[in-house]
């Protein structure tokens, strides 16, 4: 199956219309890395609204899997899992060390046009190409 872009757009604008939802509906910012701080420290409020989201999230994929299994790209993943792994803690380490992550600042804060969410999602984005191209075309991991 090939990209197509209006596949792309409708996701973006799905993406966009839950996080503004929630946030008018519950009055809170859908920034996944502060929902799952909060299930990690269940001494805050709000713990079981906070599961239903997080485990909401792998179930709705699965949903939208088994009901339109055309839309499902074929993915192979080339790097090993200890790449992986430690791609995922730099990734937990980087939403942690800039007080959310991309759902968070890219999605939610500049929205709202929060500065401090505007240079967050460019500072993410800077880091990223510089990762890919140092990680494929220096390193060749």
């Amino acid at each position: 199956m090939s990209f197509d872009w209006l596949q792309g757009l409708s996701g973006g604008f799905l993406i966009g219309l839950s996080a503004a939802l929630f946030l008018l509906l519950s009055g809170r910012i859908s920034g996944i890395s502060g929902i799952l701080e909060g299930v990690l420290e269940p001494h805050q409020p709000g713990l079981s609204w906070r599961v239903a989201y997080l485990a909401g999230l792998p179930l709705g994929v699965a949903i939208v899997a088994y009901l339109t299994p055309q839309f499902i790209p074929d993915i192979h993943i080339r790097s090993s899992w200890p790449v992986l792994f430690a791609a995922g803690l730099l990734v937990g380490f980087g939403a942690r060390l800039g007080n959310g992550c991309t759902s968070g600042h890219g999605v939610c804060g500049i929205s709202r046009l929060s500065r401090r969410s505007t240079v967050a999602t460019i500072t993410f984005f800077a880091v990223a190409a510089a990762t890919v191209f140092v990680c494929r075309y220096l390193l060749f991991i």
